[in-house]
């Protein structure tokens, strides 16, 4: 029999046991100081157990696309809300469809909850338009039959632009528009021609085909169809009052970007605007990158808005003829869901860039950047309801989740204490150690990936406490088999490892490929559970290779297991071992192990 190479440790030897454990126990104590030190001490608890709020959004056709409602626009709709809500960093918030055109969003209590609440059902159809005219936010008073009315226009008398490189024009609401500067020269600005600014843009606008009497369409000149069009709007300007909740949300319903509008904005003073835009000149669709970030020069947050290249040329046509014009038409409004966020002036051409500023604060600079950032909704959504769930039900049947899981622990506790004795106290250490790891994993997790603790989550813990038991149990039994042949105990939890270890992974393997296929195809609390049993099954692994194993070496080593202590677990007497084995020799002078005692 050839020897073994010399330096190279065979399957059964023992390593370094102290070595091997005395590393996990330092990683584990780091990572339970970690969670101290990051003070999330507890695990972030799901809608079920925290409460929180759930919202039914109802789904609305866009204006002029009556079969917008449909599975892929639902689809959509719900990945673009579930981008936002993680944006704003809400654990567990849960999105998806119910029937053909609702949407049920279930928002966790102690997270962003109000700006989720806020942005999840919010538009955000973003147009660059340009200003024809500019007024008070009341209604326009009934002109005199004397003469033709005409609007009149507050001229923005803040408005002020700067011709370096870099232009930046701001308004009188603090609204600014940066880019690359081409040189156009700046517009002086004219309160004589600002009163014409309504009459232009009315001029514009489509009017629907009338018919006659009999029923019959018929088609009027283009002049008379503009000026219906533009008596229409123009008295729709003057009837607008701005600070109506009611008539601000109505003002351009309906309207296509294509189309001109009436709409409603406030200045820095939060007066109330009312604007006459022009057909959209860019889309929200142009913007490639949106980010909230402190202005330190003008000490103020603003939302800085980078463009894509189409988008950039479009810009740049733009802000070209705008800066061409006088004020109040050399101002392009930026409108969110059909509100002016700002109007800032033009005094030359720009491109690249653009920003809005005003009375922004942090959380509204960052929130109005998350919605921008993640595109329009391609539907228009209504909150149908809100309601507020109470943990309390949770809570009642966490407690008894509590409780199920405690019970099974004491029996698995005392059956491993009638039938391993000594033993149990390994499988209970490693039980412990294994807990801590999980809530310590779990408790990181929250702030790091949003995980949170849900009812099902809490059954997969729950049932981690079999599938960790059973991997010790494998490996005792093959201890036992290996005494039971007459070996004693060193060598025996040496060579019954190998044999432990390929069933302790075959095992865990099926069991995580389970967690992993469910994880992939469930949806919702359900991915809970299996991502809490892939995630014990996993620590599994770790816990009986890098601490079971070490310690049941050492303490094979002490004289109690040694011995085969009648408490041990490990007693040869009670196992019914076989007599020692013995070695005998061959005529050949090679040495040979037999199973059983050479008989006399």
């Amino acid at each position: 029999m050839a020897a073994p190479k010399k330096g190279r440790r065979s399957a059964g030897s023992p390593g370094r046991p102290g070595r091997t454990l005395s590393l996990f126990l330092i990683v584990v104590a780091a990572m339970v100081g970690g969670m101290f030190w990051s003070g999330d001490t507890h695990p972030r608890l799901g809608i079920d157990l925290a409460g929180g709020t759930t919202i039914t959004l109802k789904a609305q056709n866009t204006p002029g696309k009556p079969n917008a409602i449909n599975k892929t626009n639902m689809n959509t709709a719900v990945d673009i809300m579930n981008r936002r809500v993680n944006g704003l960093g809400v654990s567990e918030a849960e999105v998806q469809t119910q029937g053909k055109d609702n949407i049920i969003v279930n928002i966790p209590k102690g997270t962003n909850e109000a700006q989720a609440r806020q942005q999840v059902g919010q538009t955000a159809q973003l147009y660059f338009r340009p200003v024809e005219t500019v007024a008070a936010g009341a209604p326009t008073p009934q002109p005199s039959s004397s003469g033709s009315p005409k609007a009149t226009s507050s001229g923005k008398p803040g408005a002020k632009a700067s011709g370096s490189p870099t232009a930046s024009s701001k308004d009188s609401g603090g609204s600014k528009a940066t880019g690359k500067s081409s040189g156009s020269p700046s517009a002086t600005a004219s309160s004589s021609t600002q009163g014409r600014a309504v009459t232009s843009a009315l001029k514009k606008a489509p009017s629907p085909k009338p018919s006659d009497s009999s029923g019959a369409k018929t088609s009027p000149s283009p002049s008379a169809s503009a000026s219906q069009s533009t008596a229409a709007l123009q008295k729709k300007f003057q009837a607008l009052d701005c600070t109506s909740k009611a008539q601000r949300s109505k003002a351009n319903a309906g309207a296509g970007p294509k189309d001109p509008i009436v709409a409603c904005g406030q200045d820095s003073n939060k007066q109330w605007e009312k604007y006459v835009l022009g057909p959209a000149a860019l889309a929200g669709t142009d913007v490639k990158k949106s980010q909230g970030v402190f202005d330190q020069q003008n000490a103020q947050w603003i939302v800085t808005l980078d463009f894509t290249g189409a988008g950039s040329k479009k810009f740049s046509k733009i802000t070209s003829q705008l800066s061409k014009q006088q004020s109040p038409m050399n101002q392009f409004a930026i409108v969110l869901d059909g509100n002016v966020e700002s109007a800032p002036s033009v005094s030359q051409t720009l491109s690249g860039s653009a920003q809005i500023s005003g009375s922004f604060n942090q959380q509204s600079a960052k929130d109005l950047a998350n919605v921008l950032s993640y595109g329009a909704l391609p539907l228009t959504f209504h909150e149908e309801t809100v309601t507020t769930v109470t943990a309390a039900l949770g809570s009642e049947q966490l407690k008894a989740g509590l409780i199920a899981g405690a019970v099974g622990f004491a029996l698995v506790l005392i059956y491993l204490i009638a039938y391993y004795r000594g033993l149990s106290a390994i499988a209970v250490l490693s039980l412990v150690v294994s807990a801590i790891l999980t809530y310590t994993i779990m408790s990181l997790l929250g702030p790091g990936i949003g995980f949170a603790l849900n009812l099902p989550a809490v059954c997969g813990a729950i049932v981690a406490i079999g599938i960790t038991a059973d991997s010790f149990i494998v490996y005792f039994e093959r201890i036992r088999d290996e005494i039971r042949e007459g070996r004693s105990l060193r060598p025996a939890v040496e060579r019954a490892w190998p044999r432990a270890r390929r069933t302790v992974l075959v095992s865990d393997f099926v069991s995580f490929l389970a967690a992993a296929v469910l994880f992939i195809v469930t949806v919702g609390k359900v991915q809970g559970f299996a991502f809490t049993l892939g995630l014990t099954t996993i620590l599994d692994v770790v816990v009986v290779f890098l601490f079971t194993k070490p310690v049941m070496t050492l303490l094979a080593r002490r004289p109690f297991f040694l011995n085969g202590h009648p408490w041990s677990g490990l007693d040869p007497k009670r196992l019914g071992a076989k007599p020692p084995l013995r070695r005998s020799r061959r005529t050949g002078g090679s040495a040979t192990s037999s199973d059983h005692p050479k008989e006399a």
